[in-house]
């Protein structure tokens, strides 16, 4: 592990990056699951432990990988890192948020709409062209999304919805964010979002009055998942984007979305409405046929705005 970490051990092609990019997905997808095994702590105290863990994992990696300070890599990213860091504490919040109030299908999906906003916000912010095809899946997601959201009452529900789309959000600003400084490396970015996310929950739980001192259940599970779910996920993703095209990427992504539902189905008996289902095969359906209609594509040059 530690020879792979570093980077000594090449990867042996496009066999690999399948496998480690599925195996991502896979463990991302354990987010609705481990955030449903917590008993009482809110998504402020969730995110607090959660952060601690990823940051000390991911600054351990960091450090192993290219032999100096996550900080160091912090400082040469600039700016655009902040921007990539703030933007995570939002989509991290978001998404805890709407998993507790929503069902764990129904969030799981509208994360997925993160790529379609990222091409739209580059195509504000670095001027990107965007393909006609990709605003047509665009149309099609947009109406997937409103029959899985129109059968929703209650203004919890709502909110979950809203607050899932707020987490896709707050990806697409982060991969914007990254294509603006011109870095392909996401691990420093995703250390800093920790860094970020521990000082302002820790400062939402102190104005609050949320205890900050967890059950033994909830503060092992939610710093679990800072080291499984997110951080090895991350690294996994990682080395296998490196010899998989931008369209392999997105269809092996689509594990988290798919499989995210069938955890909470199997240990948990969480079932999805019928407009969730509907809503969310339509969803499903623009994303593939724009990984599709791309794949023989390059990606657009990356532009200063």
């Amino acid at each position: 592990m530690t020879e792979i970490i570093q980077g000594s051990t090449p990867l042996q092609g496009r066999g690999h990056g399948v496998l480690f990019v599925f195996a991502a997905g896979v463990l991302w997808s354990t987010v609705g699951l481990g955030i449903r095994l917590i008993d009482d702590a809110v998504v402020w105290q969730i995110l607090l432990y959660r952060s601690i863990s990823l940051s000390v994992f991911l600054y351990i990696v960091i450090r192993l990988r290219s032999g100096e300070s996550a900080f160091v890599q912090l400082r040469r990213a600039g700016f655009p890192s902040v921007i990539a860091g703030l933007s995570l504490v939002a989509a991290y919040s978001g998404g805890i948020y709407a998993i507790q109030v929503t069902s764990v299908a129904n969030a799981m999906l509208l994360f997925a709409t993160a790529p379609f906003l990222a091409a739209v916000l580059g195509w504000m912010v670095l001027r990107e062209p965007v393909r006609l095809a990709t605003w047509g899946a665009i149309t099609v997601a947009l109406i997937g999304i409103a029959i899985m959201v129109g059968d929703q009452s209650g203004a919890v529900a709502i909110k979950g919805s809203l607050a899932a789309l707020g987490s896709a959000l707050g990806f697409a600003v982060f991969t914007v964010a990254l294509r603006w400084g011109k870095s392909g490396e996401m691990l420093p970015s995703v250390f800093l979002s920790g860094i970020f996310a521990i000082a302002i929950t820790l400062a939402i739980c102190v104005a609050l009055g949320l205890p900050v001192a967890l059950s033994i259940r909830d503060g092992s599970i939610a710093m679990g998942m800072g080291v499984f779910q997110v951080g090895a996920g991350l690294i996994l993703y990682t080395l296998g984007s490196r010899s998989l095209p931008a369209a392999e990427l997105t269809l092996l992504s689509l594990a988290e979305v798919l499989l995210g539902p069938l955890w909470v189905w199997l240990f948990l008996g969480e079932i999805a409405t019928v407009n969730t289902l509907i809503g969310g095969a339509i969803l499903l359906l623009a994303i593939v046929g724009n990984a599709i209609s791309g794949k023989r594509r390059k990606p657009p040059p990356i532009t200063a705005p």
